[in-house]
C-alpha cells in the first residue's frame, strides 16, 4: 500500500489527509480562500468570482448527460411509437416485443459504442485540443435531437421496426458524442482544483433530475402523448445550444484561463508530454485501477437494474384507478426519485470525501451494492415469466431500494470519480480524467448487456 506522499507530488490538486500539512504550492481538495502562489503578482491565485466556473461546469455536467435521460424518461412516448398500434390520446398502447424490452436495448444501443468513443477520446487527448472535441461533440448531438425532435410528428405505425433501428442508431451516435463530451470536459476539470471535477459531476445527476421532472409534467399537462414528447425534445435541444454557449465563455474567465493554461509540470519550466502523443497508460493504470474498478463497479450495479428493471417495477395498487398508482408510479419512482437520490449522492461529496483514494474500505462499500440486484429483482416487476415469486409486494420497498440505489451511486461513484485525476502527476490529470470516464462507460456497457439477461430472466 502506498504511502499519503505518494498520492500526489505536483502542483495537481491532490488529495490529502486532514492531518497531513499542506504544501505551501498546493490547493486544497475543495479550496475555500485561495493559497500562496510565487507565479501570479500579489503571491495568490484568482477567485472563482461569483463561482461562476463551478456553474458553467455544473451547467456542462447537466448538458452531458441530459440527451441520454432524455431518452430514457421518454417511456411513454417510446411506448406509443413502438405499440401494435393505439391513438395517442387514448391512455393506453398495447405492447410489443420492441415495446417490451426497448430499454433493454436502448442500454446496450447507448454504452457500448461510447466504450469505442472513450479509447478514441484517450488516444487523441494530446492530437486534438480539448475545445475541438467539445463542439464537435456537442454538434453532433444537437443535429441527431433536431432530427429526433422532427419524427415525433411523423406516423411511424406502419413502420415500427424501421423507426425501433432509426432510434437505436441515433441512441448510438448520441451516446459516443456524448461521452466524447463528457471524457473531454472530465479532462479538463483534472487540472482544476478537486471542487471543479465536482460540479460536473453533480450536474450530471441534476441532469437526470430535471429529465425526470419534465417527463412528469408533461405527463400530467400534456394530452396528447406527440405534443407532450414535442416540448420535452426542443427542452433538450435548447440545452444543448446552451451547453455550447458556456464552453464558448469559459476561455474568456480569468480563473478557467488560470488552471487551462497552466504549464502541466506545474512551474515555467515544467515538462510536458510531447504533443501529438498517445499517453502513457501504464503510470496512469499505477495508481489509477483500483479506483477506476470501484467506478466501473457501480455504475455495473446501477445500470443492471436502472433503468430496465426498476422501471418495471408497478404499484401493487395498480388496478385501485389511482393515478398516483398507475398512471405516476413508474415515472415518480424509478426515474424522479432515482435522480433526486443520484443527485443528493454526489453533492455530498462536495462537503464529505471519506473513505480516501486508498481505503481499502471504499471497495467493500462498492461490493455490498451487489446486493441490491436481487432486491429489485423480487419486487412487484411485471410480466414475469419466469420468476414469479415477488417478495416485497409493498409499494414501500421499490421508494427505499431505490433512494438506496441513488444515493450509493452518487457518492461511491463520485469519489473515486474526483480522485482520480488527482492521484497522478498534473501532466497527466486530463488523460486520467478521460480513463476514469472510459471505466464508468464501460461499467454502463456491461451492466446493459447483463440487464438484457436479467430481464429475460425474470
Amino acid at each position: 500500500m502506498e504511502g499519503p506522499d505518494s498520492l500526489q507530488t505536483s502542483l495537481n490538486a491532490s488529495y490529502l489527509p486532514a492531518l497531513q500539512p499542506q504544501p505551501e504550492d498546493e490547493e486544497p481538495l475543495l479550496p475555500g480562500d485561495p493559497v500562496a502562489d510565487p507565479r501570479l503578482p500579489g503571491g495568490h491565485r484568482p477567485h472563482d468570482s461569483y463561482s461562476l466556473v463551478y456553474c458553467i461546469f455544473f451547467l456542462l455536467g447537466i448538458g452531458s448527460l441530459l440527451p441520454w435521460n432524455f431518452f430514457i424518461t421518454a417511456k411513454h412516448y417510446w411506448l406509443y411509437k413502438l405499440s401494435n398500434g393505439s391513438e395517442p390520446n387514448s391512455g393506453h398502447s398495447p405492447t410489443s416485443d420492441l415495446s417490451d424490452y426497448f430499454e433493454s436495448y436502448l442500454a446496450i444501443a447507448s454504452t457500448v459504442p461510447s466504450v469505442l468513443c472513450l479509447v478514441l477520446n484517450y488516444v487523441l487527448v494530446n492530437k486534438v485540443s480539448p475545445a475541438v472535441r467539445v463542439y464537435s461533440s456537442l454538434a453532433v448531438i444537437l443535429l441527431v435531437f433536431v432530427l429526433t425532435t422532427a419524427l415525433v410528428k411523423v406516423d411511424t405505425g406502419g413502420r415500427r421496426e424501421e423507426f425501433f433501428a432509426a432510434t437505436l442508431v441515433s441512441v448510438a451516435v448520441v451516446s459516443g458524442a456524448s461521452n466524447v463530451f463528457t471524457g473531454s470536459v472530465f479532462g479538463v476539470t483534472g487540472r482544476f482544483p478537486m471542487r471543479i471535477s465536482q460540479a460536473l459531476i453533480s450536474g450530471q445527476a441534476m441532469g437526470g433530475t430535471l429529465s425526470a421532472v419534465a417527463s412528469v409534467i408533461d405527463l400530467a399537462a400534456a394530452h396528447d402523448v406527440t405534443d407532450s414528447a414535442l416540448a420535452y425534445f426542443l427542452t433538450a435541444d435548447v440545452f444543448i445550444v446552451l451547453c455550447i454557449g458556456m464552453y464558448l465563455l469559459l476561455p474568456h474567465l480569468h480563473y478557467s484561463r488560470y488552471y487551462m493554461l497552466a504549464p502541466p509540470g506545474g512551474g515555467a519550466d515544467g515538462e510536458q508530454l510531447a504533443g501529438g502523443t498517445v499517453p502513457p497508460l501504464r503510470p496512469i493504470l499505477k495508481k489509477t485501477a483500483v479506483l477506476g474498478l470501484c467506478v466501473f463497479y457501480v455504475f455495473f450495479v446501477s445500470i443492471v437494474v436502472f433503468p430496465a428493471v426498476s422501471s418495471g417495477i408497478q404499484s401493487v395498487h395498480r388496478d385501485s384507478g389511482s393515478p398516483w398508482t398507475g398512471k405516476y408510479f413508474v415515472p415518480l419512482t424509478s426515474f424522479l426519485l432515482y435522480n433526486m437520490a443520484d443527485f443528493c449522492g454526489r453533492q455530498a461529496t462536495a462537503w464529505v470525501q471519506a473513505p480516501g483514494p486508498r481505503s481499502r474500505l471504499l471497495p467493500v462499500l462498492v461490493l455490498l451494492r451487489t446486493l441490491l440486484v436481487p432486491l429489485f429483482v423480487f419486487c412487484n416487476y411485471q410480466p414475469r415469466g419466469r420468476l414469479h415469486t415477488v417478495l416485497f409486494a409493498q409499494d414501500a420497498y421499490p421508494v427505499v431500494f431505490i433512494s438506496l440505489l441513488g444515493l450509493s451511486n452518487g457518492y461511491l461513484g463520485t469519489l473515486p470519480m474526483i480522485y482520480g485525476p488527482k492521484v497522478v502527476p498534473r501532466e497527466l490529470a486530463e488523460p486520467a480524467g478521460v480513463l476514469m470516464s472510459f471505466f464508468l462507460t464501460l461499467g454502463l456497457a456491461t451492466g446493459s448487456a447483463f440487464s438484457v439477461l436479467l430481464v429475460h430472466c425474470i
